[in-house]
């Protein structure tokens, strides 16, 4: 091969890869918001899932995109690891209907495509008739590409003893698909390519269809990229996506003759042969796996298991990947990320316990590592709104992501009122002072009160129960008022009959003081919801303490 046809061969492949990406990227544009979200919204059993994915994928032509945001709402627990499977199975399914476009005949509709696609692109007075444009553009780019392929590697027709290897060994098609489609990461791309060999006589129908049993496993590759680096679950995913396909090929392998028999009986042409043969393994894989997606879950659970709980893990919602892909599930993310801060507070006001009425030695040290987790967060969820907010968000969203944003600096204020009531104990431990056991009942009264409201604050935000909030905002925010002048006054009062030593005493109003601020934090995170719900509150002025 001269460097004249080996740059054909490559611009051609260049062509053909450009031009999925462009129609891929203007079908995604044209879906809009509502086709991203709908792989979070209608995946409640794995069937459902596949037909959503499967959808989705035939929709913006692109299963790698679909699989990353199975695995980016995994990541941000907007998923199940056996709904995602439902979704990664259902993509393999949709992803067959680019392959069958593919065995078209490139030649008589590359220069069509091209012309309106360019058309629609250019003089297209509306956005969406630029999108439909440039995917039509892409199309006609796809199909320029396999001419060129085909044109370019006709000179390997006189060098068939070449390719004779691999028609007898089916094992190094499967390794040669798998390792070119990792290469490449685009399935579409081995399978066009493929099917240019292919039609030019350089592979039996056999090594042709290994080679895309090997493009299935090397498709796998998008979702393990896309889950380094992120938690365990989104790794899950991944894993079984690769059980997935590995699966199916080693199923298949076996009676990869037969299969070849029936598949070369389905049509006359090898392009529309190898495209029936993608899409056929992929339908009967799905239908042999997918009533199993609970089984192969728990398999994938048990080995790749969750990691064991730390006080603090960083943030785990944040997925970079879905600021551009599912905008709506981003603002989803945060508030994931906000219910995580909650329960850290929680845990904070508990340790709070821990160490007036258990004396736990290490309660400090641990409240430390999660107040420095409460303050890490409140950082991450500003710095991802930002970019967030960059992306054009529609109004709503936009007004629900303001109010998470505040949400997180109020939890971020409870717990250094935690700490506050902290490092109270460790003043009251270090000069030796304490409480009367009437004071002692007081301040567990109210601590117990204003950790309840904070609970329900959380609940109220993951739920969006508006009847939760209001009793949050309304009965416990009057009740935790009402008992701070209650407490003072009391106090006061066994200050006067020398029942409480003054220094003591003044550790005691700083402790009252501090768990009222924190309900206070808690009923704006109450009111939080009911903004979010079109109730007027005074949510856009969260307290300052």
């Amino acid at each position: 091969m001269d460097l004249s046809t080996f740059f054909q061969v490559c611009g051609g492949l260049g062509l053909f890869l450009f031009g999925v990406k462009l129609m891929s990227g203007a079908l995604q544009d044209l879906a809009g918001d509502k086709m991203r979200t709908l792989i979070a919204s209608l995946t409640s059993s794995p069937l459902k899932g596949a037909a959503v994915g499967a959808v989705v994928t035939m929709v913006i032509h692109s299963s790698a995109a679909t699989t990353i945001m199975a695995v980016s709402f995994v990541q941000a627990g907007m998923m199940t690891l056996k709904q995602a499977l439902g979704v990664i199975m259902g993509a393999n399914v949709g992803t067959t209907v680019t392959a069958q476009m593919v065995a078209f005949d490139m030649g008589t509709l590359s220069m069509p495509m091209l012309g309106v696609g360019m058309v629609l692109a250019v003089f297209g007075r509306s956005k969406r008739q630029r999108y439909f444009g440039n995917g039509i553009f892409g199309f006609g780019l796809l199909c320029l590409g396999m001419v060129t392929m085909e044109h370019a590697l006709a000179f390997l027709a006189d060098k068939k003893e070449f390719f004779a290897v691999f028609a007898q060994h089916p094992m190094l098609c499967v390794a040669a698909g798998t390792v070119l489609t990792m290469i490449v990461q685009s399935s579409t791309a081995t399978v066009g390519l493929t099917i240019a060999m292919a039609t030019q006589g350089l592979l039996p129908l056999t090594s042709s269809i290994a080679i895309l049993l090997g493009n299935n496993l090397g498709t796998t590759v998008t979702a393990v990229l896309a889950a380094l680096g992120a938690s365990r679950p989104a790794k899950q995913a991944a894993a079984g996506h690769v059980f997935f396909n590995l699966a199916g090929v080693l199923l298949f392998l076996p009676f990869l003759t037969p299969f070849t028999h029936f598949i070369a009986s389905t049509s006359g042409g090898v392009a529309r042969q190898l495209a029936n043969a993608h899409t056929i393994f992929n339908v009967v894989n799905t239908a042999i796996q997918l009533p199993f997606a609970g089984l192969i879950a728990a398999l994938i659970q048990r080995l790749i298991p969750a990691q064991t709980e730390t006080l603090y893990a960083g943030a785990r919602f944040l997925d970079e990947k879905l600021l551009d892909t599912a905008p709506a599930a981003a603002v989803h993310a945060v508030r994931s990320e906000l219910l995580e801060m909650a329960g850290l507070t929680e845990k904070m006001i508990d340790l709070v316990r821990s160490a007036f009425f258990e004396n736990a030695p290490d309660a400090a040290e641990k409240q430390n590592q999660i107040e420095d987790g409460v303050n890490d967060l409140t950082g991450r969820i500003a710095e991802y709104s930002a970019r967030l907010w960059r992306r054009h968000l529609s109004s709503s969203l936009s007004r629900r992501l303001e109010y998470l944003v505040n949400g997180s600096s109020d939890l971020e204020r409870i717990g250094d009122h935690a700490k506050n009531l902290m490092e109270l104990y460790d003043y009251m431990t270090e000069h030796e002072l304490s409480f009367s056991p009437q004071a002692m009942d007081e301040f567990d009264g109210m601590l117990t009160l204003v950790r309840s409201m904070v609970e329900k604050a959380a609940q109220a935000l993951r739920d969006e129960d508006l009847a939760l909030a209001h009793e949050v905002a309304g009965p416990l925010e009057e009740r935790t008022d009402a008992m701070e002048k209650q407490l003072r006054h009391l106090h006061i009062q066994r200050l006067n009959e020398g029942l409480c030593a003054p220094a003591s005493g003044v550790v005691f109003i700083d402790l009252v003081t501090n768990l009222e601020r924190i309900g206070d934090h808690a009923t704006n995170v109450a009111e939080i919801v009911l903004a979010m719900r079109g109730e007027k509150t005074g949510v856009e002025k969260p307290g300052s303490y």
